[in-house]
C-alpha cells in the first residue's frame, strides 16, 4: 500500500443524479482536493445525464426518439458505447434486456408522461421488435440510427454506466481504493486501507423494510440489482412493476424479488441484473451460467435454506448467517 492506513481520513461524498442519488466513499490521503473531486463527481454524472435521459427534451436519447426512421442521428462517443453494450446484451439474453421498450414504460406511467390508458393499448403487442434487430450504430462517425419507429429507453444500463464514470473519476485522481454508487448500482474500485474488500449489503427485497438480505465483499468488482419490490404501481386489483416484458410490452407482476448480477464493470452487471428480472430464477439462472455470470436470485416468498446463486470459484458470497451461499 501506498500509504498507512493511519495516513488517510474516511470521507464520504454524495449529490443527486437521475432521480436519485450518487455517493462515493474513499479514504482520502493527506491534502486531497476534496471539493474539486465531488464537483469532478457531479459533474461526471451529470453528463451522463444529459445524454441518455428521457426526462431532457434536448438528450441523445429523445433526440434520437424524436427521429424518423433511418435517419442517422449524431450523439456522444458515451451513447455509443451504452446502445452497443446495450444492444450486445440484448441479444445475448435472448431479448430479455431490450432498450426499445420505451413506449411501454412510458405508457404506464414509468418515464416522464403519466400512464396513458390508450398508449398501454398500443404498447400491447402479439409480436414486438427487439432493439437489437432494428437500431444500427455507426461508432466511426458517432452516430445511430433506427430501421423502425422506435422508442429507446437506457434507464435499465445508464445509471449503470454512471457508477463507471464515478469510477473513472477516482482513479483519475490518483485513488486506489473507492466504492462508487448511484441507488442499486455500486463499484467498489480496489480495496479499503487495510487490505481488506469493500462489504456490500443486499437488500431484502420487501418495500415496508430496509433490512440487509446477503453480504458481499468485493475489490475491483461492481454489482447491480434489480427488483421490483420499490418501483410498482397498483392496477386493479394487483400490482405490477416497473419492469417490462419485452415480449408483450407489459409490466412484470411484482413479485418483491431481487436480482444481483457481478461483472468488472457496472454497466454490464446493471443490464444484466434487468435480464435476469425478466427471465425469472429457472430461466435466468441458466442464462448466468451460460454466460458465466455471477448472480444472486433472492425471492423471499419462495425461498429455501438460502438464494440461489451462480458464482464462479474466487468470489465471496456471504449470508446475513455469514456462510457462503
Amino acid at each position: 500500500m501506498s500509504r498507512t492506513f493511519t495516513d488517510r481520513r474516511r470521507c464520504a461524498l454524495n449529490g443527486p443524479t437521475m432521480g436519485t442519488r450518487w455517493s462515493a466513499l474513499f479514504h482520502a490521503p493527506a491534502h486531497f482536493d476534496e471539493i474539486t473531486f465531488h464537483a469532478a463527481l457531479a459533474e461526471a454524472v451529470a453528463e451522463v445525464d444529459r445524454q441518455m435521459s428521457a426526462w431532457k427534451p434536448d438528450s441523445d436519447l429523445n433526440r434520437l426518439n424524436a427521429a424518423s426512421p433511418g435517419k442517422w442521428v449524431p450523439v456522444s462517443a458515451a451513447v455509443i458505447k451504452v446502445l452497443s453494450a446495450s444492444l450486445a446484451i440484448g441479444k445475448a439474453s435472448g431479448g430479455a434486456f431490450d432498450i426499445g421498450v420505451g413506449d411501454a414504460a412510458c405508457a404506464w406511467g414509468f418515464g416522464p408522461t403519466p400512464a396513458d390508458p390508450s398508449a398501454i393499448i398500443a404498447a400491447h403487442r402479439p409480436t414486438r421488435t427487439h432493439a437489437y434487430a432494428v437500431v444500427e450504430l455507426d461508432p466511426g462517425r458517432d452516430r445511430v440510427r433506427k430501421h423502425e419507429p422506435i422508442h429507446l429507453d437506457l434507464n435499465g444500463i445508464a445509471k449503470g454506466y454512471g457508477v463507471d464514470r464515478l469510477a473513472e473519476t477516482a482513479h483519475a485522481f490518483g485513488l486506489d481504493g473507492a466504492l462508487l454508487a448511484i441507488n442499486g448500482e455500486l463499484r467498489a474500485v480496489g480495496h479499503q486501507p487495510d487490505g481488506a474488500p469493500w462489504a456490500i449489503a443486499i437488500e431484502v427485497p420487501e418495500p415496508a423494510r430496509r433490512a440487509p438480505h446477503s453480504v458481499l465483499e468485493l475489490t475491483d468488482m461492481a454489482v447491480a440489482t434489480s427488483g421490483d419490490y420499490r418501483n410498482w404501481i397498483r392496477f386493479g386489483n394487483r400490482r405490477v412493476g416497473h419492469l417490462i416484458d419485452p415480449e408483450r410490452g407489459l409490466p412484470l407482476p411484482a413479485s418483491f424479488s431481487s436480482v444481483s448480477v457481478l461483472a468488472e464493470d457496472c454497466m454490464s452487471a446493471d443490464a444484466w441484473a434487468t435480464a435476469m428480472m425478466v427471465l425469472g430464477k429457472d430461466r435466468g439462472t441458466s442464462v448466468a451460467q451460460r454466460f458465466g455470470l455471477s448472480a444472486i436470485f433472492i425471492d423471499p416468498a419462495k425461498e429455501e435454506t438460502a438464494p440461489r446463486t451462480t458464482s464462479p470459484a474466487g468470489r465471496v458470497w456471504r449470508s446475513k448467517a455469514g456462510r457462503k451461499v
